[in-house]
């Protein structure tokens, strides 16, 4: 088992990728925030469109007609789960890499998100999936880096279990 400083070391690693998605996340959000008008598409390719979006919600624009406490509570709440997971990911062994990737993931997408709501009440979403009339709900980098890192938490949890049983 390495020493506490070096097991630091080698999980520390893993937040340049929270920090890429961050950047990449609010570069985008900026660009979209300047270049798009509100709820107007801009068609990219066939299922695909550009569209700005405000979310003072939560995913799906859960709670988005709330009178403004919404905002204070994903505030709270995006604190609390990065910091728990900052905990969690200086915490883990080396070799849990897909556990330090799916953390990296979520920890800078939900900071991604936690800035907009900081700064301006709402989070900023621009990417505009459908099919006919149908469209899912409107999402951004942050939101995606955080799906994705879920599912790969979700996929380590699994692999890890069956591991587990198959010994």
């Amino acid at each position: 088992m390495p020493e506490p400083e070096a097991l630091e070391k080698i999980q520390m690693k893993w937040f340049w990728l929270s920090g890429v998605v961050l950047v990449l996340d609010q570069c985008s959000k900026l660009f979209a925030d300047a270049m798009l008008s509100l709820h107007n598409p801009v068609h990219v390719m066939p299922y695909l469109a550009m569209r700005k979006a405000y979310n003072t919600g939560a995913a799906f624009s859960l709670f988005h007609d709330g009178s403004g406490w919404q905002r204070w509570f994903f505030i709270a709440l995006a604190v609390l789960v990065i910091g728990v997971m900052v905990v969690w990911l200086r915490q883990i062994a080396a070799s849990q890499w897909r556990t330090a990737l799916a953390l990296a993931l979520i920890i800078g997408g939900a900071a991604g998100n936690l800035i907009d709501r900081v700064v301006y009440g709402h989070v900023i979403d621009f990417i505009d999936v459908y099919y006919g009339s149908w469209h899912y709900p409107t999402f951004n980098i942050a939101d995606s880096a955080i799906t994705v890192g879920a599912c790969v938490l979700l996929l380590d949890i699994y692999l890890t279990w069956k591991q587990q049983r198959s010994t």
